[in-house]
């Protein structure tokens, strides 16, 4: 890939961000040394690489990598059999304690087999558990050995600390003593070279007989070792003589341990310095909020709503751009500052990130090619010392690139044919291109001469394109329009910025009729542009406006059906209550009637007065059949009803189906819509109607279903993006089987990723009427509220 090109699009501040996400200098090696691919295989490898650690980042989060350390010196040193010190083999340790975490993690994430190319990694990592366990006995610091390290060692320090306490002791009577103290400089014990002494002034040393070790720099005081202590001290450095000894033995033992596994640390080494990098390029997705693109090798590009990824992504404005399917070279055309340079750099520096396995800041559905070539020409080329004007810097590099381009490549040229006489530069320009187009490689260039947009026009597989730019605001939108040529708009930037009517007339008369004509025919097309945009927002703003005149419509329909259904639950609850009330009054009167007569010796009386019952209970019936009554109250007994049945709630109207047995007082549980309601079995009445529909069609059955196991939420937290697109899109399709008019997403917070995804769905979902964000006991931003239709 050519070198200059990389610099030109900024790829190593593309490099720099992502070396930053890197945790090991292993892992910051492998970036340093980063290039694009020019092989579609390994381009899609890589992509599927940084999409698993993508995936597992947003799922799990980020993995501990820290520990990581080069290790291929101290290994070499161990092989020869030089001990290692205790600060090297700390990061033996950590580094194989490193390989183990990550074994671990991928392990764990990948029960579904859903991370293939990350477990095929770690699936190598050798773990050496006894070893990580073995240094961490006896090394407790950088340059600590713990007294556990051997029997040996703790039995010599045990020594030496007695003695320590010996010699201490036996100073300290001595230094205390009233008939010492005036020889004493100071009353206190000190070392040097690793001896215990004490502070002796000059005029007294005879008085006090030992080794002089030291002096101060006035000469006044003399360090004396009493020969009292000499016999302790000579022991005290035997015994550290012994610890020091027994130390380097400890340290060769692990070292040999190490050394014994040379090969499978060095492969271990190897695949963590791959997964860091992997993990580096998942977090620089992560930040960026990018993709994984599609990849091919046959010079097709698609970006949607692409970003250049060293710009603000709040603020900068996204592009679309094609190129490759029905036209091979793109000739974008437009006034000064309006976004031409940023869309080329935007174009090249996405296929350089692509062909290294990097993630692309764009929307899902962009389309990227490998190349195996990209050349760029961008940005003012002249140069003092190489005596160069703007023109031929420029012709110097689109001369280099013309030597060494070849089929499948991509060239980026800025300001093509710029720089001399516009007439000449043109020409060139228009060869140029048709030098690029006899190669078949994929062309973007800026321009701004007439000429080059009457090409496109003219010429097959060439397409103009333009960046918008406002007259009114003299302000860029930075929106790019393929398929319309630009205009540069030099007369009305000028006259808008001051420039006297004369002039600028006076410019226009100096044009040639064609190029007025042409400019006009430009003017008009943007003019129409903007006049059916403008209908579009309208008809879109209408469209809303009806939308949401409809919802308040069905709000207040269906609040006036609740209300009428509520009217005559409380009207027919009224009328049963009098019915019933009606009924025992009349059976009372009987029954009194029936006490006070006997029924041996009067039996005409007793048949008059069980037709008058009849009569009064059929001219009740009546009533409350006129009434349009369910029933007064359900004959059923628990024996009558079983799990499955469909019936009829009376007390609210309502259709529903039995869950549960009854119990001993009649009570059971109905499920009636999404909701499970307790009622006794004397307020139930079985559905024959309901019977019959289910048989008729299996839709009753599915919506039945639906309407039983449908939740009013779906939890989508801890999965991955193209998993939760997935549930949620059949979750919404059952909700609105179940006619249900309002759900709640959870996707959490997070780094925002999946609340993104889920707007892109939500947005064009079919049932979807409206979505906001939850309220602050909805969830807040961790939530979004959807209106179903």
């Amino acid at each position: 890939m050519n070198k200059k090109t990389l610099n030109v699009l900024e790829f190593p501040k593309i490099k720099e961000m992502l070396k930053s996400k890197a945790t090991s200098s292993l892992g910051k090696d492998l970036v340093d040394k980063l290039e694009p691919s020019t092989h579609i295989d390994e381009v899609k490898n890589m992509q599927e690489e940084t999409a698993e650690a993508t995936s597992l980042i947003i799922r799990r989060g980020n993995p501990n990598l820290g520990g990581i350390h080069d290790l291929l010196m101290y290994l070499k040193r161990a092989e020869i059999g030089s001990a290692l010190y205790t600060g090297q083999l700390l990061e033996v340790c950590d580094t194989l304690r490193a390989a183990r975490r990550m074994r671990s993690f991928i392990k764990e994430a990948s029960e579904d087999n859903a991370y293939e190319r990350l477990s095929g990694y770690t699936g190598a990592l050798n773990t050496f558990k006894y070893i990580e366990d073995k240094i961490d006995m006896c090394i407790i610091g950088e340059n600590q050995i713990s007294d556990n390290a051997s029997s040996t060692l703790k039995h010599i320090r045990r020594e030496i600390e007695n003695k320590n306490g010996a010699i201490r002791s036996r100073l300290n009577s001595m230094i205390s003593s009233t008939s010492k103290q005036k020889y004493l400089q100071d009353s206190i014990i000190t070392m040097r070279d690793d001896r215990y002494v004490i502070p002796v002034k000059q005029e007294y040393r005879a008085n006090v007989p030992g080794l002089i070790h030291d002096q101060s720099s006035s000469g006044a005081t003399l360090f004396i070792e009493p020969m009292a202590i000499v016999e302790l001290n000579n022991k005290l450095k035997e015994l550290k003589l012994q610890e020091k000894s027994e130390i380097e033995r400890i340290l060769l033992e692990l070292t040999v341990m190490v050394a014994d596994k040379k090969d499978e640390i060095l492969a271990n080494q190897e695949i963590l310095k791959k997964l860091d990098f992997i993990f580096a390029k998942g977090k620089l997705a992560v930040h960026m909020n990018a993709i994984e693109p599609e990849v091919n090798d046959y010079g097709f590009i698609r970006i949607k709503n692409g970003r250049h990824p060293l710009l603000d992504k709040e603020t900068v404005v996204p592009s679309n751009i094609w190129i490759g399917d029905e036209f091979n070279t793109l000739v974008i055309t437009g006034p000064n500052t309006g976004g031409k340079t940023v869309t080329l750099k935007t174009v090249g520096l996405l296929t350089i990130m692509t062909q290294c396995g990097l993630h692309v800041p764009a929307q899902y559905g962009t389309r990227m090619s490998v190349f195996k070539q990209v050349f760029a020409d961008i940005g003012d080329e002249q140069s003092i010392e190489q005596s160069l004007s703007t023109f031929s810097g420029h012709m110097s590099n689109i001369v280099d690139i013309l030597d060494h381009v070849e089929e499948n490549a991509l060239v980026l040229l800025d300001e093509l044919g710029a720089g001399t006489d516009p007439t000449e530069g043109a020409a060139l320009a228009i060869s140029i291109l048709d030098y690029l187009a006899s190669f078949k490689s994929k062309t973007i260039a800026t321009t701004h001469y007439t000429e080059i947009k009457e090409y496109a026009l003219t010429t097959d597989l060439v397409e103009n394109a333009s960046v918008e730019f406002d007259v009114q605001t003299l302000s860029p939108t930075y929106k790019l329009l393929i398929g319309v040529p630009g205009k540069s708009n030099a007369f009305e930037i000028s006259k808008r910025l001051g420039l006297s009517d004369y002039i600028v007339n006076r410019a226009r008369t100096l044009l040639t009729r064609e190029n007025i004509e042409f400019e006009e025919i430009l003017q008009t097309i943007e003019k129409d542009k903007r006049v059916a945009q403008e209908e579009r927002d309208e008809a879109a703003r209408l469209k809303i406006q009806i939308e949401k005149e409809k919802e308040q419509f069905e709000t207040k329909k269906d609040k006036l059906k609740h209300q009428r259904e509520s009217v005559l639950r409380e009207a027919r609850e009224e009328a049963r209550k009098l019915l019933r009330e009606a009924k025992e009054e009349a059976d009372s009167i009987i029954k009194e009637l029936r006490d006070l007569h006997n029924a041996q010796s009067e039996k005409d009386k007793n048949r008059k007065i069980e037709e008058m019952r009849k009569k009064l209970r059929t001219s009740l019936n009546g009533l409350e059949d006129g009434l349009d009554l369910n029933t007064e109250l359900s004959n059923l007994t628990p024996r009558d009803v079983k799990v499955g049945d469909d019936v009829i709630i009376l007390s609210l109207n309502q259709q529903g189906t039995v869950l549960t047995k009854p119990d001993a007082n009649g009570d059971l549980t109905v499920q009636a819509g999404i909701m499970k309601i307790n009622v006794n079995v004397k307020n139930l009445q079985k559905d024959k109607n309901k019977k019959k529909s289910v048989k008729k069609s299996g839709i009753g059955k599915i919506y039945k279903s639906k309407q039983s196991n449908v939740k009013t939420s779906l939890d989508l937290r801890g999965q991955n993006l193209e998993d939760a697109l997935v549930e949620t899109d059949k979750y919404l399709d059952d909700a609105y089987i179940a006619n249900l008019s309002e759900v709640t997403i959870i996707h959490g917070k997070g780094t925002g990723i999946l609340r993104a995804g889920i707007t892109q769905l939500l947005k064009k979902h079919k049932h979807v009427d409206k979505f906001r964000i939850g309220g602050f006991s909805e969830g807040g931003t961790g939530a979004t509220i959807v209106t179903l239709k």
